[in-house]
């Protein structure tokens, strides 16, 4: 079990494990990812943030890539089509944020997004990602092709490494991932995430771990191919709801380690249960109290980043995620969709604290 949970390294930086929360649009938040922290996510990535609105300076953007009390290393992910954009948008989040890692959006299915040349629309135009992932590569500087990467270099211990996040494809006839994967490493980057769905496809339907054991293959084969770059390594994500799933994708598909987007929802406390099984090859349940003591750390988090309407509204999905599982769970969730403020919240959970 043990050898399955394991440190890591994306370019120069050294995480302690494997287990990752994913960026997760309008959820990954600092409130979430510093109780995902505390609950043992090995690190953290930010939600998507537009390039584009980075440029034109907008305040709320800005928000979205603060980082936690707690978070020692994290990512800030960033999308967007255009290679200057990107560029001139990475040095703003180093910038503002002195973040470890930047993550690039080669994967978002939604429309507007792809519309743009931006997310999904980069897994299907590999020439495009090229072009973006080398120019966001030099902006944190790093070098195309990997000068400037290699073990050792002075370069490789000032430049802030960057990371992609692809799909298997567009849809079920065009899968590129081979060719995404391939452009982004000749790109200079020093990590790739698949989740091995189509655009297509969104969110439905089951993702292909076959093709993420495939791409895990040929990544290996590139770092084999290049020795004097320091190793690539490759994450999986998709359908990880439970810990038994991330020790299945690790067992099967041979990844590096393992993203938790959905699975995380209400669900902080994954990444202890996943790190105790792949350790200990147990876990144990966390108390309801507990559940509903780190959603209120979520909640008063989240009034101190925004205001409290604002939290109040964010926590009804996440307090109705939280409940799952409880007694009478549905008749909580039909006043949790209603909590305005925090003593409302209080009061929903009187008889559960």
């Amino acid at each position: 079990m043990s050898n399955l949970y394991h440190p890591v390294k994306i370019g120069n930086v050294e995480l302690k494990g494997n287990i990752f929360l994913a960026p997760v649009a309008g959820y990954s938040d600092m409130a979430f990812r510093s109780v995902c922290i505390e609950n043992g996510a090995c690190f953290t990535y930010t939600e998507m943030v537009s390039a584009e609105a980075l440029v034109r300076q907008n305040q709320k953007t800005e928000v979205l890539m603060r980082r936690a009390f707690n978070e020692k290393a994290y990512a800030v992910q960033i999308f967007g089509g255009e290679a200057g954009v990107m560029a001139d948008a990475a040095g703003i989040v180093l910038e503002k944020t002195g973040c470890e890692v930047i993550d690039i959006n080669c994967g978002c299915p939604v429309p507007k997004i792809v519309k743009t040349g931006a997310g999904s629309a980069l897994t299907r135009d590999p020439d495009r990602l090229f072009a973006v992932a080398s120019a966001v590569v030099k902006a944190c500087g790093g070098a195309a092709g990997g000068e400037g990467s290699t073990a050792g270099s002075a370069a490789a211990h000032a430049a802030v490494p960057v990371t992609v996040k692809i799909r298997s494809g567009w849809e079920q006839k065009q899968i590129t991932w081979r060719e995404a994967a391939l452009a982004a490493l000749e790109a200079g980057v020093s990590a790739i995430t698949i989740h091995p769905r189509t655009k297509a496809q969104g969110y439905e339907g089951h993702s292909d771990w076959e093709i993420m054991a495939a791409l895990v293959e040929l990544v290996e084969g590139w770092n084999k191919a290049h020795p004097e770059r320091v190793r690539v390594p490759v994450f999986g994500s998709g359908d990880l709801f439970k810990p038994d799933d991330a020790r299945k994708m690790l067992e099967q598909t041979k990844a590096d380690g393992v993203m938790f987007a959905r699975g995380a929802m209400g669900n902080p406390f994954i990444f202890r249960d996943t790190t105790s099984l792949l350790t200990t090859g147990k876990y144990e349940p966390v108390p309801l109290q507990e559940r509903i003591k780190t959603g209120f750390a979520e909640l008063e988090r989240l009034v101190g980043e925004t205001s409290e309407q604002h939290a109040c509204l964010e926590m009804r999905k996440r307090f109705s995620a939280y409940s799952k599982g409880i007694e009478n769970g549905a008749a909580l969730r039909a006043r949790i969709v209603h909590a305005a403020t925090v003593q409302d919240y209080r009061d929903i959970f009187s008889g559960v604290m």
